[in-house]
């Protein structure tokens, strides 16, 4: 087997996951906390997910091992996201603008 196409895989260790752990309680922690706290209303939602992208983002890399994988297992990820984004963003586009349903009775 050539060296080029040798791939060894990662194994965390305890103390790492344990920081990534803690830091997720920490998140989940605030998370809870700026719900008794009145922000205003476009900075609520991008506060919120400001947050849960970086809870994400912590679980993608090192719970599922992309920081230590290959960059193309990145790149799937990367290209669901923008792919459910997408999605998202059409079916936005067609609830946003429908016409008010005036009751028939």
């Amino acid at each position: 087997m050539s060296e080029h196409n040798h791939h060894e895989h990662h194994v965390s260790t305890a103390g790492q996951l344990w920081a990534v752990g803690i830091a997720l309680t920490i998140l989940t922690g605030l998370t809870v906390g700026l719900a008794f706290v009145e922000i205003p209303a476009p900075f609520d939602i991008i506060v919120a997910l400001t947050i849960a992208f970086g809870k994400a983002f912590l679980v993608a890399a090192f719970f599922m091992n992309l920081y230590w994988d290959t960059k193309f297992n990145s790149m799937l990820l990367v290209g669901a996201l923008a792919f459910f984004i997408l999605m998202v963003a059409i079916t936005l586009l067609d609830t946003l603008y429908r016409v008010e349903v005036v009751p028939s009775f």
